[in-house]
């Protein structure tokens, strides 16, 4: 499907306005949400890059047997589950680099809910420096949430989506409140005779039903993210893209500059906005593998990273395990299995940033699936990774 191509762009290539995000037309439209989208700049700073040996090997041919039982490798993996690019690290070194669907170096993809650890992390910064404190509650930082679902919730509860608060995160409903989510936002245009929020912050404040207890079970929601960086906005008196610029992105030595949609209100969206190069999302993952080092410095707490690892996986219920089977979900993170240091940074649509410190193993996929989520792809992406840690390890 060959969007947005011609001069001028002809109807039938024209992505539309409230279906952007969707399947065919996500082809392209991750890879140019500046030309749909108001954004932010992250701004990369002036300082240098952070640069990695290379070391390049072909991996294309590493075979490994898919989930439905049939030998396959890994060039026949991102070909057929919807790559844009994928950039593996191995001790340091770049070991592999692809760019598939007319992605380059340069090109700012979106990350979806890679976002959530992005702006974690730099919560765990502020965690360090004594302005933020899991252990409190979020009205402490937002006393307007005491009239809200998340009275009485911790901050930590937000950290790891243990909050009870009421919020559905069907992504085909249109009536979710994800769905409500995705107007808010400014991502898409509101529907005719439905109500809708001005800006997220609008919504948290419209959440007033719990559906638990605090703290008794991981419940996936997106709006989580957005309570956090609101938390961050508040006690630092800053946006978040100049709060993540400057805490992260100029310390990482990145590449490019990176950039989030925007609200109505200039509240660039924490939960799943952010857009970045496939290079700089595998600096931070390497940054992560490193234990929080990048570019010649400590730029998170080693501490903050490793409690990410002290995760309860009975707070997983079948429903939101995401097919981690021994995983478990803290400070915005995937863990992969409690008993490994498996960090990862997930999008729908097939985004993954998976930063193994055990094997000083960083890959970074960018992609643009046809569905949402998909068990099948997910479980073909930890085969395809074990398949390329083994390769690696025992070269």
């Amino acid at each position: 499907m060959k969007a947005m191509q011609g001069f001028p762009v002809a109807p039938d290539k024209r992505v539309p306005r409230d279906e952007w995000d969707r399947a065919p037309w996500n082809r392209w439209s991750f890879q140019h949400i500046r030309e749909i989208l108001p954004t932010v700049e992250v701004w990369r700073g002036n300082g240098p890059i952070w640069q990695f040996q290379e070391n390049l090997t072909d991996l294309d041919s590493v075979t490994f047997t898919s989930c439905s039982g049939k030998p396959t490798t890994v060039i026949d993996w991102l070909l057929q589950n919807f790559a844009n690019g994928i950039l593996v690290i191995h001790h340091g070194e770049v070991r592999y680099e692809r760019y598939l669907n007319g992605m380059t170096e340069r090109t700012l993809h979106l990350s979806q809910s890679m976002a959530k650890s992005v702006t974690s992390t730099v919560a765990g910064i502020l965690v360090s420096r004594g302005l933020l404190d899991p252990e409190e509650h979020i009205s402490t930082y937002l006393p307007e949430l005491e009239a809200t679902g998340w009275k009485d919730a911790k901050l930590r509860h937000t950290l790891d989506m243990t909050s009870g608060v009421r919020y559905v995160e069907d992504y085909e409903a249109l009536d979710s409140d994800i769905a409500a989510t995705d107007v808010a936002s400014g991502w898409r245009p509101a529907q005719p005779d439905v109500p809708y929020f001005q800006c997220m912050w609008d919504q948290i404040l419209s959440l007033k039903d719990t559906v638990r207890e605090h703290g008794a079970l991981f419940e996936y929601r997106s709006i989580e993210t957005d309570v956090l960086a609101h938390c961050m906005e508040r006690v630092t008196q800053t946006r978040l893209a100049e709060l993540i610029s400057k805490e992260l992105w100029q310390p990482l030595g990145v590449q490019e500059s990176a950039c989030f949609t925007v609200d109505a209100a200039g509240y660039p969206l924490a939960d799943g906005g952010f857009n970045a190069t496939l290079r700089d999302y595998a600096r931070f993952g390497q940054m992560l593998c490193n234990g929080g080092v990048g570019n010649g410095q400590q730029i998170v707490p080693r501490e903050w990273l490793l409690a990410s690892f002290d995760a309860d996986p009975s707070l997983f219920s079948d429903k939101n395990n995401m097919d981690l089977d021994n995983g478990a979900y803290r400070n915005q993170f995937w863990i992969r299995d409690i008993e490994r240091r498996i960090l990862m940074a997930r999008g729908v649509f097939g985004q993954i940033i998976y930063a193994d410190m055990d094997n000083s193993l960083t890959i970074a996929r960018l992609a643009s699936w046809p569905e949402f989520v998909s068990s099948e792809r997910k479980t073909d992406d930890l085969r395809a990774f074990d398949a390329i840690t083994h390769f690696l390890t025992n070269q």
